[in-house]
């Protein structure tokens, strides 16, 4: 049976049972469901619904839902996990229970999907004697029905508290012995053997747990379950893996003509095109649901995905340059795999289609990102280990050169400070070894910090211990004087025996940094570090890699703010009846009233006063909520409404409107004046201008999002909108920057219907009938049954208002038409005229614009024609001659600044020639240091060059003052710079007498400071550093 047929007969079967089928919800979640990275499971659409906070359309639902296990992403290789995959589910709100739930599932597998019935096992909670009877009822054998507990067999709650129960599986047996030599009754349901395969679960919602873990009876028992698509074609498809099915079977075969290897060949090159394979295929997925490649959240998931595919891909010989003539199209190889994908998926999820173009320029382009990313985590990787050998190299090896072979004839203090230095360097080197951190003192690059502490250390213990005298020592001339001294040497010895264990190892946080920030496989940062003769810290590691999979498990929980939600359900009122479409003034009732979130039945302006924005974290103002309002909640990135409630005791003057929990709206703000009482009769009236201004803007940028899809293409989504009376704000997909002429045209097709001035529709229908009529349906929203579509006609089109819903859909042409509950204009001419303020990006893939309307708008063109005026009047000059003249004085600029410079350039090598004249020295070290007088940093590099050159073989070392900001600069040739000395090191100490930091390289470097009084004390500073560095050496 193919999966398309499975999926089909699910459906069918349970619409057979009354359940209203509910197209699949977006891999995004809702954007008022913090708890999901992702969407993990099919009951996640009807988390409301289960939540007692929305009334479903259905008591009986069911779904087909596309889902993502985050958790599973570096298990995919083998033949069993997967991160993308299709739920079948049904549900039950307070509908039927067990008994259905049972029977059903057992019709299903028996009779539809026709699996032998002896092939198939039970499992039930322990005490769950009802669930065991039922299957009992069914015909299943007793003893092919077991009893697991809370880790097996019981969901939720997801956190402290929440809706819980027990769940039930069916489990297919592939049969034969159990594969792990257990006894035929140890082996069963669960065993990790392979011979069972869990195919449906489940789950009895029947109570709630309150946070000190006592469980309550639900007074209407729901029913939430699901079988796994993938798992099912696997079994009525007779093959031992879900890469065999037909989901995976033409993906797969892709991915062996790309690379050019045959499947079942080896273990590793199976693993290999199975990760290409999936991950290519989940990443498509996501990338068709409006997820861009990120660095947090779902777009670093996305990220992870497609980072680890190419790098499993080059194991195989998959490489974007080298795809031979087996392809025709220059796409990167996971944009050839996805080409695949789509194919065979797209004609169940539509959005893989209509979003083809943007999936593979998306994976494209963030194929020849990695690429780039690879090289910075070898040069990284290499860097360290530069640093490392540079540790074990001379320095280190002569140092226990001369511990291990000598005991010093020298006083024990002296052997002890030298010990006491030893015992700090690998103290610290433990440290930063397990931790990652050396103290607070290590900064990104581990070669930068080893070469600047660690090693200027060792150097110095080898070159005290090389001064000191040594002698060999034996048994026979060891005197008891010596005994103080061989205790200390020998803890010195055992010290630096741990520094060797130390400099060996790669830390395990770097290794995890590498992967975590580049996607570099720790398989390769093994390799490499191995022809170094180096080892990984796998246990840090491993360790690092756990708090990543507990942080991604943490983000895919089924949980909540229940003090929050709580406080307004146990208001126990209905639900508000907005009525703020038809009118903006309404009689209505107080039937809720809380301050700071406790319920009260009274407030008063004696009350403190309490502005929603000036709040205290954690308080709240005063709340009213009322039986019907005319006041829009905030919701689809449109704030809400301001007004006034009239009162017969006082006034409340509302500063916001919002929904925190659905069906509810709340209006917050204060009393102005008297008091309001819950059961008050008063007068809702909205802001009106404030109105207007909002769906002035909501209404653009209606009209913006189909303008950029049709200069851009359709694969321009929506992934968040900001609309306030002030301006509006919309954040889209798209991989480049739009360019100012499609910014030009994308203002023009907006404002050219803003002036065709055409009605603005608005009617209610079903949400499956808004979609299959092509509203779009975007970021993620959550949609009931009904829903509100505002669709606006291209030029030309008269609207009969007798027109039925069917007809307006199936006009097909409409300039714009959206499932939105916000409101509009009644015609595009109320707008006025939209003019973008700009365009920008705001992460991988993504772009925002910001636009204002109306009264906004004209202010703007006021204030940029007044602003044209006065530069003009400043130039002396028209409006019309005035870029004319900026050109003719940006020349004059630029020719005065040449002069400038050249004058600069004369006075350097005055300057320069002058400080060479006055050359010191350091032993044979020839030196040129001073104050400079320059206009420029510029001038200051110039002259440090210009006397490096002449000194051929020396140290600069100046400094000068720049815009009233004091900076020096160090340079020193090759040849000192292999004695020891460290200009990055120079400027650093030098900068802090001045207040501030500077370093570089050990040949060039420069700093700057806040208190130029200090500038010849630093250069001082800069000598002595200097001198020392080299006496050292």
């Amino acid at each position: 049976m193919q999966a398309t047929e499975i999926r089909q007969k699910f459906l069918d079967f349970f619409q057979g049972k009354a359940h209203l089928l509910v197209p699949s919800s977006s891999l995004i979640p809702p954007p008022d469901d913090p708890t999901l990275l992702l969407t993990s499971a099919g009951m996640v659409q009807f988390k409301p619904y289960f939540l007692g906070q929305s009334i479903p359309p259905s008591t009986r639902l069911s779904t087909v839902q596309k889902c993502f296990r985050v958790s599973d992403v570096e298990e995919v290789g083998d033949e069993t996990h997967l991160t993308f995959f299709e739920m079948l589910g049904n549900f039950s709100i307070g509908d039927y229970f067990k008994e259905e739930a049972i029977a059903w599932a057992w019709e299903f597998v028996t009779e539809h999907m026709n699996l032998p019935k002896e092939r198939l096992w039970a499992s039930v909670y322990l005490d769950d004697d009802v669930a065991h009877g039922l299957w009992v009822l069914t015909g299943i054998p007793p003893e092919r029905i077991r009893r697991f507990g809370r880790a097996d067999n019981y969901w939720g709650p997801a956190g402290d508290e929440g809706p819980c129960g027990p769940c039930s599986e069916i489990h297919y047996d592939f049969g034969g012995d159990c594969r792990l030599g257990k006894s035929a009754d140890e082996c069963g349901p669960n065993c990790e053997c392979g011979r069972f395969l869990e195919l449906w679960n489940l789950v009895f919602m029947q109570f709630y747990q309150d946070p000190d873990g006592t469980q309550t009876p639900l007074p209407k028992p729901s029913i939430d379950t699901g079988m796994g698509l993938e798992r099912a074609t696997v079994i009525l498809q007779g093959v031992s893996s879900i890469y065999e099915t037909d989901l995976y079977k033409p993906i797969i075969e892709k991915v062996v003509e790309l690379a050019g290897k045959g499947y079942g060949s080896d273990k590793a090159t199976d693993i290999a095109i199975r990760v290409v394979a999936e991950h290519t295929r989940s990443a498509t997925f996501l990338i068709a649901d409006g997820v861009v490649p990120g660095n947090e959240g779902r777009g670093y998931v996305l990220r992870r995905l497609i980072r680890r595919a190419i790098r499993f891909g080059h194991k195989i010989g998959l490489n974007s340059g080298d795809l031979g003539s087996s392809v025709n199209a220059p796409l990167g190889v996971l944009a050839h795999v996805a080409e695949v994908v789509i194919e065979v998926m797209g004609p169940i999820y539509h959005e893989l289609a209509t979003g083809r173009e943007f999936v593979l320029r998306v994976l494209e382009q963030e194929e020849e990102r990695f690429s780039a990313v690879m090289k910075r985590g070898i040069q990284d990787l290499e860097g360290f280990i530069s640093a490392t050998k540079r540790i074990k190299g001379p320095d280190y090896d002569e140092l226990r050169r001369l511990i291990e072979s000598n005991l010093p004839a020298v006083e024990s203090d002296q052997l002890g400070n030298l010990q006491a230095n030893a015992i700090r360097i690998v103290s610290k080197l433990h440290e930063l070894n397990a931790t990652g951190r050396a103290g607070s003192t290590i900064p990104e690059s581990g070669e930068e910090w080893a070469r600047t502490n660690i090693t200027t250390t060792l150097r110095q213990l080898s070159l005290a211990l090389d001064s000191l005298q040594f002698t060999e020592p034996t048994k026979e001339n060891l005197t008891n004087e010596d005994e103080g001294k061989t205790s200390t040497y020998s803890e010195t010895q055992d010290r630096f025996g741990d520094l060797k264990e130390v400099v060996d190892v790669i830390p395990g946080f770097l290794a995890f940094r590498l992967h975590d920030t580049y996607g570099f496989p720790i398989e390769v940062t093994t390799e490499v570090a191995t022809e170094h003769g180096l080892a990984i810290n796998m246990e840090s590691f491993e360790q690092e890699m756990e708090a990543q999979r507990n942080r991604a498990r943490a983000a895919s929980g089924f949980g909540g703010d229940w003090e929050t939600l709580r406080s307004y359900q146990e208001l126990g009122v209905d639900a508000t009846h907005f009525v703020g479409y038809e009118t903006t003034v309404t009689q209505s009732q107080i039937v809720g009233l809380l301050i700071r979130g406790e319920q009260v039945s009274i407030a008063s302006d004696e009350q403190p006063l309490v502005a929603v924005g000036q709040v205290v974290a954690g308080t709240r103002g005063v709340e009213v909520v009322l039986s019907e309002t005319p006041l829009y909640a905030e919701g689809g990135g449109q704030v809400g409404d301001a007004g006034i409630i009239e009162g017969p005791d006082g006034t409340f003057f509302v500063e916001e409107t919002n929904s925190p929990i659905p069906g509810l709206i709340v209006h917050k703000g204060y009393v102005s004046s008297g008091t309001v009482n819950v059961g008050d009769v008063v007068e809702a009236t909205v802001d009106k201008e404030r109105r207007q201004n909002a769906g002035r803007n909501h209404t653009a940028t209606h009209l913006l999002h189909a303008a950029l899809r049709a200069v851009l293409g359709t694969h321009v989504r929506q992934q968040g909108s900001l609309v306030t009376p002030d301006r509006l704000r919309f954040d889209f997909t798209h991989v480049s920057p739009v360019s100012v002429e499609e910014m030009q045209q994308v203002e023009e097709l907006v404002n050219s219907q803003i002036r065709n001035n055409q009605e603005v529709l608005k009617w209610e229908t079903t949400y499956r009938q808004a979609v299959a009529d092509g509203a779009l349906a975007f970021f993620g929203e959550r949609y009931g049954d009904q829903v509100r579509v505002i669709e606006i006609r291209n030029q030309g089109w008269s609207v009969n208002h007798s027109d039925t819903i069917e007809s307006k859909g199936a006009t097909g042409d409409a300039f714009s038409m959206e499932v939105c509950g916000g409101t509009h204009v009644d015609r595009t001419g109320d707008i006025g005229y939209c003019h973008i303020l700009g365009e920008g990006s705001i992460g991988a893939g993504l772009r925002r614009i910001e636009a204002v309307t109306g009264r906004a708008a004209e202010a703007l063109m006021r204030e940029q024609g007044h602003l044209l005026t006065t530069v003009a009047r400043r130039l002396e000059t028209s409006s019309q001659e005035m870029l004319a003249k900026i050109d003719s004085l940006l020349d004059e600029i630029t020719r005065l600044r040449r002069e400038g410079m050249e004058r600069d350039r004369t006075t350097s090598l005055e300057v320069a020639q002058t400080l060479l004249e006055g050359t010191s020295q350091i032993g044979d070290v020839r030196i040129v240091s001073g104050v400079v007088e320059i206009a420029s940093a510029e001038s200051l590099r110039q002259i440090a060059d210009w006397l490096r050159d002449k000194l051929g073989s020396g140290i600069v070392s100046l400094g000068a003052v720049v815009n009233e900001r004091p900076m020096i600069l160090v340079m020193a040739t090759k040849d000192v710079v292999a004695r020891g000395v460290h200009a990055g090191n120079t400027v650093y100490n030098a900068a802090k007498v001045m207040g501030g930091g500077g370093g570089g390289r050990p040949d060039m470097a420069q700093g700057g400071g806040r208190d130029a009084s200090k500038l010849k004390k630093a250069l001082s500073v800069a000598q002595e550093t200097l001198t020392r560095q080299l006496i050292e050496s």
